[in-house]
């Protein structure tokens, strides 16, 4: 993996209060390195103090002096609980298949820090610390696709990552080299920890994997669904169709926020277009467009809600301190409980790509309209320079129609499902990670769609010379030819120049070349 991050020159301070999505952004993408404020380890040291009064008792506490699971009705001798702490971990460093991105084992070792810093876990500072020391160097533990059940959390991802801090197990260095933890931690001059009653399970217990997944997630829509609002507008003024669906007194007879926003966008976007008014007097026969080009603002609009509610969740989650057992330090016990349990998060973030797959379906449908010359209004068949001896376009719809069936099987839920696990104790599981996971494959393939539309619009509006089209779908022709796509013209190598487009939407260059010219979009 050669992903590796530019560290940020500002580092995250992680306090007792929940972290912001902007700092995750900064911490899992951007490399930003890690701080503990003063609050968060006189915290940590609270919490520590009741787990060591707990640990001297005879009375066994879960978590601290028993087993785990299904073994919990064991009592672990005080001489036997470093090694119970050790394998714990060691056990549950279980995960098989490939390795994850850099950013999301970074998202997870931030989101696992925090919970930490609230002072419900019970770690000593010491062991917080080093979490935050391995971010800040860019230490990254090697963590697997498989081994997550979403409950009791993310376990052997986090598990991997525990086992870096104990100087086991592969990590990532900051260049991104594949290397033994305690050859990665030596270089850094960073000491292993000798793990202590209840640090291990407090290391791996929670759903920060899939809720650092779901975050990410949140930042890339955000991009993204402004970016097929550009996408479909570029489309309906291509098409030409009209532009007098989404005027505002039309959309506020449905008061959904995200439709309004995105229709917003489609007007700002369409605004100016010489090919727009080229038919917009009393000589147009066109009664009503397709669907795909006049319910964009309703289908993009409800993704919208949809993200906004996924927000929503994850800012409570954000807010969590999750772990099991719970330290209660104003009490001064330490109580089991469920909130482990990653359904919360499990269901938006399939909910997310149910809406991906629309998004995607629509754009799709926008894309095949202009390729059909009985569809076209008048553009060459698959928008061909030689219609017979080029296939113009042709087969991007073909691949766009892969990806979309892809993300239709993607947006079948994974939180539906449940293997009990743990000899029946933990007989109900989330499958939240596994969620995340398709999440992430599908807004990759959304990307790609939007893509290809880009780039069959602008080779449409380009073809309706001398019609001039908006400020907005200029600038993004532009970029498109500044990159390398040039537009019509005799068929040529079609992947180079969509793989050009599909980065120019990834990284938001698409977004940013028509926000510079018509300002921010919603």
């Amino acid at each position: 993996m050669t992903d590796t991050p530019v560290p940020s020159a500002d580092p995250v301070v992680v306090s007792t209060g929940p972290v912001s999505f902007a700092d995750l952004v900064a911490v899992a993408r951007d490399g930003a390195g890690v701080e503990l404020s003063q609050e968060a380890l006189t915290a940590i040291d609270r919490a520590r103090d009741v787990v060591d009064e707990l640990a001297a008792e005879a009375t066994p506490t879960y978590g601290v002096s028993t087993g785990f699971g299904a073994l919990a009705t064991r009592h672990i001798p005080a001489d036997l609980r470093a090694q119970l702490q050790r394998s714990l971990v060691r056990s549950h460093a279980a995960g098989s298949g490939e390795e994850v991105e850099r950013e999301v084992t970074r998202a997870l070792m931030l989101l696992r820090l925090s919970t930490l810093a609230t002072g419900h876990t019970g770690v000593r500072r010491e062991t917080a610390q080093l979490l935050a020391d391995l971010l800040t160097h860019g230490i990254t533990p090697v963590v697997h696709e498989y081994g997550s059940l979403g409950c009791s959390g993310d376990l052997a991802p986090l598990a991997h990552c525990a086992l870096a801090l104990m100087g086991e197990g592969q990590v990532r260095d900051a260049d991104g080299n594949l290397v033994d933890a305690a050859a990665a931690l030596a270089a850094a001059g960073l000491e292993p920890v000798d793990l202590v009653a209840k640090e291990g399970l407090a290391l791996i217990n929670g759903t920060d994997g899939m809720l650092g997944m779901l975050v990410l997630a949140l930042d890339d829509l955000g991009r993204l669904l402004r970016t097929a609002d550009i996408a479909a507008a570029m489309s309906v003024e291509g098409q030409l169709g009209t532009d007098r669906v989404f005027a505002a007194e039309l959309q506020a007879l449905r008061p959904h926020p995200g439709q309004a926003a995105s229709a917003v966008n489609l007007r700002r976007v369409l605004a100016d277009s010489g090919v727009v008014a080229s038919h917009r007097g009393p000589d147009c026969n066109r009664v009503q467009d397709a669907y795909s080009l006049r319910c964009s603002p309703q289908v993009h609009g409800a993704a919208r809600d949809t993200a906004e509610h996924a927000a929503l969740v994850a800012e409570r989650e954000l807010q969590a301190a999750i772990d099991n057992p719970v330290v209660l330090p104003e009490e001064g016990r330490v109580e089991s409980n469920g909130n482990f349990h990653g359904a919360p998060v499990g269901y938006v973030l399939d909910f997310l790509a149910i809406a991906a797959a629309d998004v995607a379906s629509m754009s799709e449908r926008r894309t095949d309209r202009f390729l059909d010359k009985a569809r076209n209004h008048g553009l060459p068949p698959f928008l061909a320079d030689d219609p017979g001896v080029d296939s113009g376009l042709m087969i991007a719809q073909y691949t766009q129609a892969a990806i979309v069936s892809e993300l239709k099987r993607l947006a079948a839920p994974a939180s539906v499902d449940s293997i009990p696990s743990s000899a029946m104790q933990e007989d109900h599981v989330s499958m939240g990670w596994s969620a995340a996971r398709k999440l992430r494959r599908s807004l990759d393939g959304l990307t790609r769609v939007i893509a290809i539309e880009i780039l069959t619009a602008a080779r449409a509006l380009q073809l309706r010379a001398p019609l001039e089209p908006s400020p907005a779908s200029a600038a993004v022709i532009a970029l498109l030819h500044d990159a390398g796509v040039p537009g019509p013209g005799p068929d040529r190598h079609l992947a180079p120049e969509i793989e050009t487009v599909v980065e120019l939407v990834a990284s938001g260059a698409v977004l940013a070349a028509v926000e510079e010219v018509i300002g921010d979009l919603a």
